[in-house]
């Protein structure tokens, strides 16, 4: 039960009921002010974890990758690249691609998380 509410049932979900951002973002076109809460909220905490690992990697980032349809919410992303628009990460694209053609070549084994 506890798995599940922190992975399934937390986040959004707990406090809108969805997870779903196209659905979060309706709302908030609605003009509901929770909904924009919890968006504003989660953006924070991931905000947070980006800088937490920028320090943690001593300010040398190649990249930060948004996953999931977060990646694709304008609204999200602009937030997020507001925030952290000050961490260095010139070449995004050739970052990616360099650490998906390891991966492809075997050099790396990426991580799996279930």
């Amino acid at each position: 039960d506890i798995q599940q509410m922190l992975a399934g049932k937390g986040g959004l979900v707990a406090h809108l009921g969805t997870n779903s951002m196209i659905q979060v973002m309706e709302r908030i076109g609605e003009g509901d002010e929770k909904a924009r809460v919890v968006k504003d909220a989660m953006c924070y905490g991931i905000v947070k974890q980006i800088g937490a690992m920028a320090a943690a990697l001593g300010g040398r980032v190649d990249a930060v990758i948004l996953t999931g349809g977060i990646a694709h919410n304008k609204s999200v992303v602009e937030y997020i690249s507001e925030f952290c628009s000050f961490i260095p990460g010139e070449n995004e694209l050739e970052s990616l691609v360099t650490n998906a053609l390891v991966v492809l070549r075997g050099v790396i084994t990426p991580k799996v998380y279930a």
